[in-house]
């Protein structure tokens, strides 16, 4: 039996340091997109945050984010890591959903668990036509909630728009004449504040929408639409008076307008909608425990 040269030790040990280097980088590449999912026990009507981070710091091109045919815009939130908002409504399916993440060559697929949740029904009896919105409003109203701009102006927690009890939450589902509204959800909150009180803006963000009765907002009736930015935006309905014009940036808590009965109500109070990337979510999270 021969024994084996210096070279062939010498080939056989640089082959194996040259495999391992190898093995090495196939599972760095493998493992350098890690993906977060917040909250971790969604619940339908919650937002989900989607975060993206590379761990390898030579990847920074911008990670995809879906789920089902639904893509949202990704954005760069720190140094190789990214985020994307992602809207359940009470119209979607409990259940196990995929989130898929692609980027740096590499996809994820994350399943979350989306729980359940009991909403509220109310049965209303309607005679005649009832109040009919115009096209205008609707079309502005709809543009206004596709808006997914660059900055982002909000931080931290939402608050409260008006001081008003609450009278109708998020979600409520309704029989009209006794048949029931499949496609229909309460797509906000009801504030009953008093005639004139003050509406406030819960985040800071630019004025994206002022809408008036005399201009046919026949249904919304006097209207701001706040543009917190990254696909964030908010709806104040039913106002008595408006204080601010479009193009505006406004505060947190600066006062933007007041609660009124214009619009189709019944008696004086302030709507609030919350909606991302254009479908109307629970503002109550945002509220209560806030998002960075």
């Amino acid at each position: 039996m021969s024994c084996p040269t210096t070279w062939g030790v010498r080939a056989i040990a640089g082959s194996l340091v040259v495999a391992s280097a190898i093995a090495l980088l196939a599972t760095s590449a493998a493992e350098a997109l890690q993906v977060k999912i917040t909250p971790s026990n969604p619940k339908l009507g919650d937002t989900l945050w989607v975060v993206a981070q590379y761990d390898n710091p030579t990847i920074s091109s911008t990670p995809q984010v879906s789920l089902g045919k639904q893509t949202a815009q990704t954005f760069l939130i720190g140094p190789n890591q990214f985020r994307a908002l992602l809207p359940t409504t009470p119209l979607d399916k409990p259940g196990t959903i995929t989130i898929q993440v692609t980027g740096g060559g590499e996809t994820k697929q994350v399943a979350v668990k989306l729980g359940n949740r009991t909403f509220p029904t109310q049965s209303i009896w309607l005679s005649g036509k009832g109040s009919d919105g115009t096209d205008y409003e609707f079309d502005r109203v709809d543009a206004f909630k596709k808006l997914v701009t660059p900055e982002k102006f909000w931080n931290g927690r939402f608050r409260r728009p008006n001081q008003g009890p609450i009278t109708s939450g998020y979600g409520i589902r309704r029989y009209y004449n006794g048949v029931f509204a499949k496609d229909y959800y309460h797509r906000g909150v009801d504030y009953a504040g008093s005639h004139g009180s003050p509406v406030i803006a819960p985040a800071p963000g630019r004025v994206a929408l002022v809408g008036r009765v005399a201009q046919g907002f026949k249904l919304h009736g006097n209207t701001i639409g706040l543009d917190h930015g990254q696909g964030v935006t908010s709806i104040y309905l039913h106002l008595s008076r408006i204080n601010v014009k479009e193009g505006d940036f406004v505060q947190a808590g600066q006062a933007i307008g007041a609660v009124g009965a214009t619009g189709a109500v019944t008696g004086p109070h302030l709507h609030w909608g919350l909606y991302v990337n254009g479908m109307s979510v629970d503002p109550a999270p945002w509220r209560d425990q806030g998002f960075e």
